[in-house]
């Protein structure tokens, strides 16, 4: 049955959509989204869906309020299911009301999913309570765009007063509010694109702050709140005194968000540019051979979670499953042993650090002659293990589970990155192949100026062979290790 949902995206931050949001962006044939809404989240609408940007912003709308309901009663009406996605909540100065309305008279069902609203959202990553026993028990939310028609003497003495809209017109707000008795040394403050990596704030009072935001030509979207509670914000601010806040960091690897979620949980501003995409094998049959024979196999070695997963199709592909298994388990670092572990098996062996050279001295305690050994890999890989496991007796048989190239938009992406007025202050390399395939697509001299952190002594070799200079490595060769090494450096 088609529905159009009124959804709020939240005040910028993703993470912020409610469980029901994320649910029903999951269901979206069509998702028609504003300017506030945060484009990650149309992520979580289906690959095929619909995406239509119709946002507004000062001096430019994409479309007319009634094209717009127009567009969600034509697709309902064709039995879509349609999620009209909207920064904070779609009843708070969000046009939701209007659009609820158009819905209802042409007999579209509809239901409205509530978002966090921006200014409890903004001034919570802000660090003001915008209630508090000692300060205030009345908020006022207002939009500063109309200074004429609003009754400045009731408003302008609310104890706490939010601002949507009225970066253009706070001085005279702020004017009108300090002419009917408020105290000019109120405290005040502006907060733009809060809650997100790039959030910036500007604190003074409500004489010194229209100055202070003409200096710093600051820009919509902002929000002010002016109140008693904004002196708290020096104690209580806890996002902006997040260790990489203010950091924008480019991360390579292929799309898996482990890293970009770590990076980004410490306040970093990530940037995701893939040069690494991960596909199924050209030519399955040496897998699919090797799985045939799988009780043959004295080890099984996982050098990556990558081949534990398509190892993994490849069996369930075939007419045997893991009780075929009586091989050993060996995996290079921790990612790979929880990809193990999260088939219900044990890992055996694992090197003390996460290369091909620390698992070569691990397999020193044990009589490899004549031992069969399968090891299921990228089609391009080094050859330092199954090289030295063989010189040392064993029959090995490496067969490509599958096989990594450069993403068709890579060289677009880097080229939009690293050519912005603002370069990024760290790039991210998680192996040599994602360094040597940023360097195929955008060249060394692009990170003049960038600070590279590499994952361990491989890829700063790779990547100081090619011309780039490393500033940090990590100590312990996973993601974890990596953020460790951005945030001692």
């Amino acid at each position: 049955m088609s529905c159009v949902y009124l959804v709020g995206a939240g005040p910028g931050d993703p993470e912020l959509i409610t469980v029901k949001g994320r649910r029903v962006m999951q269901l979206a044939d069509a998702v028609l989204y504003d300017h506030l809404a945060n484009e990650a989240l149309l992520q979580l609408a289906p690959a095929a869906a619909e995406r239509i940007y119709v946002g507004k912003k000062k001096s430019v709308n994409a479309f007319p309020q009634d094209v717009i309901c127009q567009m969600m009663i034509d697709r309902a009406r064709r039995g879509l299911t349609v999620v009209r996605l909207k920064g904070g909540d779609p009843f708070i100065f969000g046009r939701g009301g209007e659009e609820a309305e158009a819905l209802a008279d042409a007999g579209v069902r509809f239901e409205v999913v509530p978002g966090v609203t921006s200014p409890l959202g903004i001034a919570a990553y802000a660090g003001v309570p915008l209630t508090h026993r000692d300060h205030t028990s009345v908020v006022t939310f207002i939009t500063g765009h109309d200074v004429e028609h609003i009754d400045w003497s009731k408003v302008g003495s609310a104890e706490t007063l939010v601002i949507f809209m009225g970066l253009m017109n706070f001085p005279r707000i702020a004017s009108e509010i300090i002419a009917r008795g408020r105290s000019p040394e109120t405290p005040a403050l502006a907060v733009r694109w809060g809650t997100r990596p790039f959030q910036e704030s500007i604190a003074g009072t409500l004489a010194t702050l229209p100055a202070m935001l003409e200096a710093r030509a600051l820009k919509p979207p902002t929000t002010i709140i002016v109140g008693e509670v904004v002196r708290l914000r020096e104690k209580l601010g806890w996002f902006e005194k997040l260790p990489l806040f203010g950091q924008r960091i480019v991360v390579t690897r292929a799309a898996t968000g482990d890293l970009s979620a770590k990076l980004s949980a410490l306040g970093a501003d990530v940037i995701e540019l893939p040069t690494i995409e991960i596909l199924p094998s050209s030519d399955f049959r040496p897998l699919d051979t090797a799985i045939a024979q799988l009780e043959t196999y004295d080890w099984l070695i996982f050098t990556s979670a990558n081949g534990v997963r398509f190892f993994l199709q490849r069996l369930d592909a075939s007419a045997r499953d893991l009780r075929a298994l009586r091989a050993k388990v060996c995996a290079i670092g921790p990612a790979t042993r929880d990809a193990v572990e999260n088939l219900h098996l044990k890992v055996d062996l694992m090197g003390e650090e996460y290369v091909a050279e620390s698992l070569v001295d691990a397999f020193r305690a044990f009589d490899l002659t004549g031992q069969r050994i399968l090891l299921p890999r990228a089609a391009v890989a080094r050859d330092v293990l199954p090289a030295e496991l063989t010189r040392r007796g064993a029959r090995i048989d490496v067969v490509e589970a599958y096989r990594t190239v450069v993403p068709e938009s890579a060289a677009r992406q880097a080229a939009e990155i690293f050519s912005a007025p603002h370069k990024p202050d760290w790039i991210t390399f998680t192996s040599s192949s994602t360094v040597q395939n940023f360097v195929h697509v955008a060249g060394a001299q692009a990170l003049a100026g960038v600070k590279v952190a590499s994952i361990g002594p491989i890829t700063t070799a790779t990547a100081q062979r090619l011309g780039i200079r490393v500033e940090a490595e990590a100590a312990v060769f996973d993601t974890a290790g990596l953020v460790k090494a951005i945030l001692d450096h």
